[in-house]
């Protein structure tokens, strides 16, 4: 994307135009990150209670704008008004939970050492460590790059914030918010733009990236910090996810359908979190399947305004939706449900269905409404095949009692592991993050604390002693 170019945002449900502005080049990359680099030792430097407090006014305005704020994301992702208030919401709620996780994670440690007769302490600080760049996804504009910054503000960094170029409004209107809080200049900078503009800031004098999207961009953000050791690397990333349904009660099949369409469909399948794989035993698990195509036949799918107001919206642009198509009808096997696009202009897709059973179907994200229905004889072959992916971030389990959820829970390899609730059902209370290609150990939510600062561990004595009594003449 040259740096003369135009970044424009287009509603995906219209195709309007929302917002336009310039792309960041390179050296407008390197010339925000200058300014965040000057104005973080000062902010480093003001007591823990001020940043908290800056932040808690940060986030009274979001839950006094949320309808303003929700209206950007709606119209800019095309998600229902209903889910962007959602988001809005976790914006405002990201603070006190980051206030709460910084004193639970990095805080300040401090108890006497024992083997110091003289009195010392033994204590753990923590310090920031300084640039930290975020490249937020589309999916969730707001409240998944908020998920990097706040804790990283309150940890003591400066910040350089580069949206998605499909979501580049809410990027900007999140950073005005922070500013109207009282956020100093230079502590978040923004800089719009592609992959260009991302690979750019990747390379810059920054001391750390915070990173949600794509197992492959992941991977190669990967390579590039390969010899940069001394800079964190924080990744959040995609799945392949399963849901096995095992002994649904008859009760409860009306119930484990509406989570099975939630966990494959929210946010039109857009979520990282989603389930990809629907794995059922051959028999049994006929009424559930049969169920969630009577219920996804029932949903609404609209723009974000409609009233009554859809389940569903648009994908994020064109390419996303021609992307799903292909991959959704280059999936083996029987097409349950087919996935259509009513109006070729526009990127509304309906859910796809397709029973891939006995086939070796890709272990690739799809990233839209598209589900795959697998039939097994038991259920050893049930997580045989939910851990059969190189991915590692959701997984659930519909149906059965403690002891086979147990047997689920250990057996699973993912690092969201939920119990009859959908797949992307996931608290910020807690950590969130996966293994294998969903993510590099790093995980986000409750545990963003853990990358924002690093700890210092020391011994601290209010007079010098050393033990050297052992060696000398």
């Amino acid at each position: 994307m040259p740096p003369s170019e135009l970044l424009r945002s287009i509603r995906p449900h219209d195709g309007t135009l929302l917002w336009e502005g310039p792309v960041a080049g390179p050296s407008a990359v390197a010339e925000a990150v200058a300014r965040a680099r000057a104005a973080q030792p000062a902010w480093a430097r003001t007591p823990l209670a001020e940043r908290a407090g800056l932040l808690r006014r940060f986030a009274e305005l979001v839950t006094a704008r949320t309808e303003d704020l929700a209206r950007t994301i709606a119209e800019e992702t095309g998600k229902p008004f209903w889910e962007a208030k959602g988001e809005a919401a976790s914006v405002a709620a990201k603070v006190a939970i980051s206030i709460e996780a910084y004193g639970v994670r990095t805080g300040t440690t401090e108890r006497p050492f024992a083997a110091d007769p003289a009195g010392a302490m033994q204590a753990v600080r923590h310090k920031p460590h300084g640039v930290l760049a975020v490249l937020g996804p589309y999916n969730f504009p707001a409240h998944l790059p908020n998920g990097h910054i706040v804790p990283a503000l309150l940890a003591g960094n400066a910040v350089v914030f580069k949206p998605s170029e499909l979501t580049p409004a809410t990027g900007e209107k999140l950073a005005a918010l922070f500013a109207a809080a009282g956020l100093p200049a230079g502590l978040l900078e923004v800089v719009q733009g592609g992959g260009e503009t991302g690979a750019a800031l990747a390379a810059a004098d920054i001391d750390g990236l915070l990173f949600t999207g794509s197992a492959a961009t992941g991977a190669a953000l990967t390579r590039r910090f390969a010899e940069t050791p001394h800079r964190i690397l924080a990744l959040e990333m995609g799945g392949n996810n399963p849901l096995v349904a095992w002994d649904v009660a008859e009760a409860d099949l009306d119930a484990a359908a509406r989570v099975v369409v939630q966990s494959a469909f929210l946010s039109a399948g857009q979520r990282c979190t989603c389930a990809r794989r629907l794995i059922v035993a051959e028999g049994p698990g006929e009424a559930l399947v049969e169920r969630v195509l009577a219920l996804v036949e029932r949903m609404r799918i609209g723009p974000p305004f409609a009233e009554p107001q859809p389940f569903m919206g648009p994908l994020i642009d064109g390419r996303a939706a021609a992307r799903v198509e292909a991959a959704f009808a280059a999936l083996p096997g029987r097409v349950l449900l087919p996935m259509r696009r009513p109006d070729p202009a526009l990127p509304f897709l309906t859910p796809g269905i397709v029973d891939t059973t006995g086939h070796a179907a890709p272990d690739e994200e799809i990233f839209g409404p598209a589900l795959q229905v697998i039939r097994v004889r038991d259920f050893a072959a049930a997580m045989a095949q939910a851990n059969a992916t190189r991915f590692g971030l959701a997984a659930a389990l519909l149906g059965g009692d403690r002891t086979l959820f147990d047997r689920f829970w250990a057996e699973s390899r993912a690092g969201v592991v939920n119990w009859n609730r959908p797949t992307n059902g996931a608290a910020s209370s807690a950590p969130f993050g996966g293994v294998g290609w969903s993510g590099n150990h790093r995980p986000s939510a409750f545990y963003a604390a853990d990358y924002c600062a690093f700890p210092v561990a020391g011994i601290e004595g209010t007079r010098p002693h050393a033990p050297l009594a052992t060696g000398l003449d």
